[in-house]
């Protein structure tokens, strides 16, 4: 199933799959791209890109919220092949270069693999290059300055816990969360804000306490990793998903 464009505000729209989101916020400059899919992804990334009437060599930047490859796989082809800049916050430069892996493990997978969702998620996630292991040497950290120059002017949310380095944006009253708190997975019976299974998180207590955090911000809709956008104030998301942890 192609990406389901929606549009959030007059410059920020969400691209909704079932495996996972990427956010496009534009101006008259050109357009960011906050997470860019799996590696298979790549047509859908460009399809929703095209939408907005840009194409590929109009992305002045992608930002990753975190360096898992269901969120940079298509960035690693937009910095080989267009010179495309991405950023993400200092602690997850590392992650991104792939000097180490903060991921969940084939072996932890294979526990669950008797369970149906599990076992169709892992053969889909293969099948758009979920066990690549690449990294993007030229990721570097995005400083304050540089996104002043950016389309939307992104403000920089550290939210560890997902990763060491996990980082959310906020653009206005909009919070692209990433994977600090989701509101769908495949993996996942019921929806609503809610933290991933905790298996997929580095940091458990970490998680918890980012999302204290973030539910102290002056947002008015959430943008997840996972699932559908979420609408209302942040602190509302936080509770719910505190409460389901």
């Amino acid at each position: 199933m192609a990406a389901a464009l929606s549009a959030i505000s007059d410059n920020v729209h969400f691209a909704q799959t079932e495996l996972v989101n990427w956010t496009l916020v534009s101006d008259d400059s050109g357009v960011i791209l906050i997470d860019a899919g799996f590696p298979g992804q790549r047509d859908d990334v460009l399809r929703s890109l095209r939408d907005l009437g840009f194409e590929a060599g109009d992305v002045r930047a992608i930002l990753l919220t975190h360096a898992h490859v269901d969120h940079f796989g298509v960035a690693i082809w937009f910095a080989k092949t267009h010179g495309t800049p991405v950023f993400c916050h200092g602690a997850e430069v590392g992650h991104a270069k792939r000097e180490y892996l903060e991921q969940v493990s084939p072996t932890d997978l294979l526990t669950k693999i008797w369970n149906p969702r599990y076992l169709t998620w892992s053969l889909n996630i293969i099948g758009k290059g979920g066990l690549v292991r690449e990294g993007i040497p030229t990721a570097q950290a995005l400083t304050e300055d540089v996104a002043a120059t950016l389309p939307g002017s992104p403000q920089l949310i550290p939210s560890p816990g997902h990763t060491g380095g996990h980082c959310s944006y906020v653009f206005g009253d909009v919070l692209v969360a990433g994977d600090a708190v989701v509101t769908g997975h495949p993996l996942i019976t019921k929806g609503g804000p809610q933290l991933l299974p905790q298996m997929f998180n580095h940091d458990q207590a970490g998680c918890e306490r980012s999302l204290s955090a973030l539910g102290l911000l002056d947002t008015q809709v959430l943008l997840p990793g996972h699932g559908p956008a979420w609408r209302g104030p942040v602190r509302e998301a936080a509770e719910l998903a505190l409460l389901r942890t």
